[in-house]
């Protein structure tokens, strides 16, 4: 099975969704969402996987809904958006043995007009983020993350750093410490987006393109797997 890009029909999809999100739409549509979303999807995982050995180990490609595939029905029970899907694909790459929600990994979100790719976590679990906290305080490893910071963002414009989900440093954490805004996290991750054109999407070098970009976010990517790791 080979990649040979995303079909234009994949955006005009998207977008179609996104002004008919309804399951009368979708079901209506459900041979293109088959034929330009979820096939080549799979693909494309495939295509990547074939790559991800040369970052590290143990790193999932697993081509199926609900594998490194998202799927594409949103969970509306404690949202106040009722829509039923998500008019966008989300790739998820995780590194590591356990929950694939609980292990960092390397993400993408292709939207019609902006391409999201990053790596890292979005939440920390308890017990990862009591983890990540102690390395953040570790006088080596807390350094190792400013390096790797200054790693993904040294060449690269664009790249956000991500996850502060409180505005204090919480309670029984030393909010006089060097590292302190790090300890506002719940959350860490790396990312940077670029428009989603015709061009680059539906090219057979994508993967690479993809790939790249990933292997530029993998410093941050390695410290979290080694400071998490079991």
């Amino acid at each position: 099975m080979t990649f040979n890009g995303f079909r234009p029909q994949l955006i005009e999809f998207l977008r179609q969704l996104a002004d008919n999100n309804t399951r009368e739409w979708f079901q209506a549509h459900r041979d293109a969402y088959d034929q330009y979303f979820l096939e080549p999807a799979r693909e494309f995982v495939i295509a990547m996987g074939e790559r991800f050995s040369e970052l590290g180990e143990g790193i999932h490609a697993e081509p199926r809904v609900r594998g490194s595939i998202f799927a594409i029905n949103r969970d509306t029970r404690f949202s106040a958006d009722k829509t039923p899907y998500k008019a966008y694909m989300d790739l998820w790459f995780w590194q590591g043995d356990g929950q694939s929600r609980e292990r960092p990994g390397y993400f993408f979100r292709l939207q019609p007009e902006r391409l999201v790719l990053g790596a890292g976590m979005h939440a920390f679990p308890e017990t990862a983020l009591h983890r990540y906290r102690q390395a953040v305080l570790d006088p080596a490893r807390g350094a190792q993350l400013e390096a790797a910071v200054h790693a993904v963002k040294a060449d690269q414009l664009g790249v956000e750093i991500g996850g502060q989900t409180v505005k204090r440093v919480p309670a029984g954490l030393p909010a006089d410490h060097a590292r302190a805004e790090w300890l506002k996290h719940g959350a860490l991750y790396a990312a940077s987006e670029q428009p989603a054109t015709t061009d680059l999407v539906c090219s057979s070098g994508f993967p690479s393109v993809c790939f790249e970009h990933f292997a530029r976010l993998a410093p941050l990517q390695r410290w979290l797997v080694d400071v998490l790791a079991p």
